[in-house]
């Protein structure tokens, strides 16, 4: 499943991209198809993230809600321009795998190409008319014989402007709201650093966890409580604390809480800049490209089990918490 730093980067391809522009919209599948009439036509004026959830504004308070899920990826095709926060950064957007040229990285040599499908590869800004494919199957640019290209699979709804077009495939959710059902979906969702780094949004998720008796593991993928978090970046910033994953929230100390807030807004920076889930700090030279390139080595727990910790040597332990597989390490972690 996409992370928050995932939506955010394929918000901001919408916001270089769709927003100011008329937007025809269709259903190739036609699962979709009442929806995009009610898009088709319209101006983008707005792309936002929260979370793991994308909301794109349209003119006379048209709003398109979408929730990736497990399966969901966006494919952007046609005369793509790279948002210019990361343009010189490695870069995949979702359920993503792309190749493409960098064009304004100041160093070129610094590019790295991940192996392991886990996020981005690079600038989708060359060569121009092409297909990006942000599908975890499909892992290469095409060059379009023609524009816009046929759709793709299950497409639930195309998004086209007269030099680039979107399609949406496999999403969780897809569904029109008004500013108001916006409001009310935002408002049940937990602070996003990205978005509200302020004292009173620390305070905010400190106070819930706090609270609560439920497991620690089980409250950071709860997006009522935090916004974007999801199974790798749990298991890596619970390894970083030192923290049990069954701890009840409520017996976790405070400052271990704080910490866990400004570690979040700490590495979904870096995921939004860099396309990766890099959790290790402190690499430099070849270390770097090599954590850059392979997820085996930029994460301290995550797929690891089995392996010897990183820092004691412990096997790393697998088990089910909350539906979804937790790696933490049962030595370091306690």
């Amino acid at each position: 499943m996409p992370e928050g730093h995932s939506v955010h980067r394929i918000t901001r391809q919408f916001a270089r991209n769709f927003v100011g522009h008329r937007v025809e919209a269709s259903s190739p599948q036609g699962r979709f198809a009442a929806g995009a009439a009610e898009i088709s036509g319209r101006t983008m004026i707005d792309a936002r993230a929260v979370g793991k959830q994308m909301f794109l504004e349209f003119d006379d308070d048209v709003w398109l809600r979408v929730h990736l899920g497990m399966y969901g990826a966006w494919d952007f095709a046609g005369d793509i321009r790279l948002d210019a926060t990361i343009a010189s950064a490695n870069g995949r957007m979702g359920q993503t795998n792309q190749r493409g040229t960098i064009l304004d990285a100041p160093n070129p040599d610094a590019v790295v190409f991940d192996a392991d499908g886990e996020n981005s590869l690079s600038s989708i800004g060359a060569p121009r008319r092409t297909r990006v494919r942000m599908a975890e199957s499909e892992k290469e640019n095409d060059a379009l014989a023609e524009f816009p290209p046929p759709p793709i699979g299950q497409v639930r709804v195309r998004l086209l402007t007269e030099n680039v077009c979107a399609d949406l495939r496999g999403p969780t959710a897809c569904e029109v709201r008004d500013s108001a059902e916006v409001e009310a979906i935002v408002a049940k969702l937990g602070p996003d650093p990205l978005l509200d780094d302020s004292p009173e949004a620390e305070e905010r998720f400190t106070t819930v966890i706090r609270k609560k008796p439920t497991p620690i593991g089980l409250l950071l993928m709860d997006q009522s409580v935090v916004s974007g978090i999801g199974n790798v970046y749990r298991a890596e910033m619970l390894f970083r604390a030192n923290l049990d994953p069954h701890t009840p929230g409520k017996l976790v100390p405070e400052e271990t809480v704080r910490a866990l807030w400004h570690d979040w807004a700490h590495l979904l920076r870096i995921g939004v800049e860099t396309g990766q889930m890099m959790t290790m700090d402190g690499l430099e030279g070849e270390e770097w490209r090599q954590a850059m390139a392979n997820r085996a080595d930029r994460h301290w727990v995550y797929k690891r089990e089995g392996l010897p910790c990183r820092v004691c040597g412990t096997n790393i332990v697998l088990e089910e918490m909350g539906a979804r597989k937790l790696y933490w390490c049962p030595s370091c972690q306690r």
